[in-house]
């Protein structure tokens, strides 16, 4: 049955399916011998499907893990800025793997990566409502700020799904919020008249970082993987 490039790409493990889409306008992935392009479609059981020269073989067995991101780095597989990324963090895991969603340069926090294309999917697409939780140290009057982070809230011409926003300290704030927009919670707070120092995600859906070292990461448990509705 034919599936769509990027779909067979992510399910091999070689990347998420936004990645297969620049992969596929390079021109690194051929079908049967034929540079593909987005769009095209293929039938893994019948035709040949390589990227950079080898064959995309979807993996017997699924990897997951929770890596604790770092301030001053990236959240790519490579950087063409010469930039530290996340994949040189976890360079020694024996899978390929890509990370879910993103963390700015500039945040810190958990951090997955996966090669379950499927599992990605559920986890960034809005329709699932997977909460993600910030601690958030800040900058300017917080109390004026509070209803504002907790109220209707529009980005990009888009209105956001109220976030849910406690004290934890004078300057420091939990915020969970569901969507994943790109700097969503510095934007947020910049609306709210507050300037972030300091952002660091600490869970995601069921997950969290605990006491991971920053910059290290481990494989999750199978209760975690199930939990997040992976394998």
């Amino acid at each position: 049955m034919e599936e769509r490039l990027q779909k067979i790409l992510s399910a091999a493990g070689v990347c998420s399916r936004r990645q297969a889409e620049e992969y596929l306008r390079q021109g690194r992935v051929l079908v049967n011998g034929v540079p593909a392009g987005l769009g095209d479609r293929a039938d893994p059981e019948r035709d040949t499907v390589t990227f950079d020269g080898a064959d995309v073989v979807k993996p017997e067995h699924f990897t997951y893990l929770m890596l604790h991101k770092p301030r001053g780095v990236v959240t790519t597989l490579s950087d063409e800025k010469g930039r530290p990324t996340v994949a040189e963090l976890v360079a020694d895991c024996p899978a390929r793997v890509w990370p879910v969603g993103r963390l700015d340069w500039d945040s810190e926090g958990l951090l997955l990566l996966t090669n379950d294309g499927a599992l990605t999917h559920r986890l960034l697409h809005p329709s699932h409502q997977v909460e993600k939780e910030y601690v958030v140290t800040v900058h300017g009057d917080v109390d004026a700020a509070l209803p504002v982070l907790s109220g209707p809230i529009e980005l990009d011409g888009a209105a956001l799904a109220p976030a849910q926003v406690r004290v934890l300290g004078r300057r420091r704030l939990s915020i969970v919020i569901h969507e994943g927009k790109n700097r969503q919670v510095r934007r947020m707070c910049a609306l709210a008249g507050l300037e972030v120092a300091r952002l660091k995600r600490v869970r995601e859906g069921a997950l969290t970082l605990g006491d991971l070292p920053r910059g290290k990461w481990r494989r999750l448990t199978s209760q975690e993987v199930n939990a997040l509705g992976g394998g």
